[in-house]
């Protein structure tokens, strides 16, 4: 078989590649990021996941190499960033299109070019194929065309890349086979072959079903709140009904998914998308209402300082280091929106300086507060609830950690 050519080695396409290469597939990796390059040559990983440095040394052992040239092979997995247009909410998809025309310049004749990142629906007929067009290329002789949306999440990546159903967009029945044949070289569940707008769609449904589902919990939380009910007993009783099934509201959602892709649907289809759009409204105004929390565990005890209050947790879910779109810079955002400067901040994590007032050390952290807002539920935090013993606690999780703490 030919090398696989991986472009783009982040929190998706970097496991992705160790996968192929664990599963006998020769790889090699492609990044821009030389400094990124040289540090997984080097045999280090840029970011912790459970299973990934065994992962890393098998690929390693059946060796896969990295590099910032694009290879001249006939398969290529692109897995690059699909950010959006803050004002307009549509896709930005110059990381792809520049991606592809890298791809274009270099490729075998008969190429097959798999896009693993998430996109809008139609972003493929839109940007991709006019490209291809004008480079003279016939598409489905010289150049076929895949989309198979990535469905993994940090934090439990290597069982979900091996045991997660995948979806395969192809023009073409047979090319369409032939990737299913390459995905199952690891991936252990079902495998669907259909069209690629479908595919688009269906991935950004399956993340837009998600915010919806947690912007409902988030929104009953805010309405027990007003009349001092329990949401927590309130869901759990409610989830005793055999179809109810409501997920646990939060400070706001983060990552690169669920608070990303719906926005690609309000972008493109703004008339339509009514629902979706307030649910997105409704996860974003999160971050805003644990500040109104915040103010009033402070006036209820009297405490005029912002820099008493620590927030436990920078990354955007637990036990992960992951900080895209994370609740707490929102919070901080917020925050600073409102002059309210000084508030301490520390994720046992997240190791990198992301933010001022980071605390490193997480004993030095709750020397320097009276108030702790759990904004991740680490294991980190619940192995060291005992330290929390004099604190005032604001507990965004549902962690239930100490008695007393408040909730949102």
């Amino acid at each position: 078989m030919s090398i696989v050519n991986v472009i783009g080695l982040g929190y998706i396409g970097l496991p992705t590649a160790l996968m192929f290469a664990k599963s006998g597939i020769k790889v090699v990796g492609t990044d821009n990021n030389l400094e990124l390059v040289n540090f997984l040559s080097n045999g280090k990983l840029p970011f912790n996941e459970n299973g990934l440095d065994q992962l890393f040394h098998d690929a390693l052992s059946n060796g896969i190499e990295f590099t910032n040239e694009y290879q001249k092979t006939n398969i290529y997995i692109l897995a690059v960033p699909t950010p959006y247009v803050e004002e307009s909410k549509k896709l930005d998809p110059k990381y792809v299109i520049s991606a592809v025309n890298s791809v274009l310049e270099i490729c075998e004749k008969g190429a097959t070019i798999i896009i693993e990142s998430t996109i809008s629906p139609g972003t493929i007929d839109k940007y991709i194929r006019p490209e291809i067009d004008k480079k003279g290329y016939i598409i489905g002789e010289d150049i076929h065309l895949i989309h198979a949306p990535e469905r993994i999440i940090p934090g439990n990546m290597i069982f979900e890349l091996e045991n997660n159903s995948r979806t395969i967009g192809a023009d073409s029945l047979d090319i369409g086979n032939k990737v299913k044949e390459l995905y199952a070289s690891f991936c252990k569940s079902e495998i669907i072959v259909t069209d690629i707008r479908s595919a688009e769609m269906s991935k950004v449904v399956e993340n837009t079903y998600r915010d919806i589902n947690i912007a409902f919990a988030n929104e009953l939380a805010k309405i027990c709140r007003i009349d001092n009910m329990n949401v927590y007993e309130i869901i759990k009783i409610a989830n005793m009904h055999p179809r109810v099934n409501i997920l646990q509201p939060g400070p706001g959602v983060g990552g690169h998914c669920i608070s990303v892709d719906p926005w690609f649907l309000v972008g493109d289809y703004p008339d339509l998308t009514n629902l979706i759009l307030t649910a997105r409204k409704t996860n974003d105004s999160m971050p805003k209402h644990v500040l109104s929390r915040i103010r009033d565990i402070m006036r209820e005890h009297d405490i005029r300082d912002i820099s008493k209050v620590g927030l436990y947790g920078l990354a955007y879910k637990e036990n992960v280091d992951d900080t895209r779109e994370s609740p707490t810079l929102q919070l901080l955002e917020q925050m600073d929106e409102h002059l309210a400067f000084g508030v301490k901040v520390f994720d046992p994590l997240v190791k990198e300086r992301k933010v001022d007032h980071q605390f490193m050390n997480f004993e030095d952290f709750l020397n320097e507060v009276e108030i702790v807002v759990l904004m991740v539920g680490h294991e980190h935090i619940k192995e060291n609830a005992a330290l929390l013993e004099n604190k005032l606690i604001l507990d965004t999780k549902n962690l239930s950690l100490l008695e007393g703490s408040y909730k949102l």
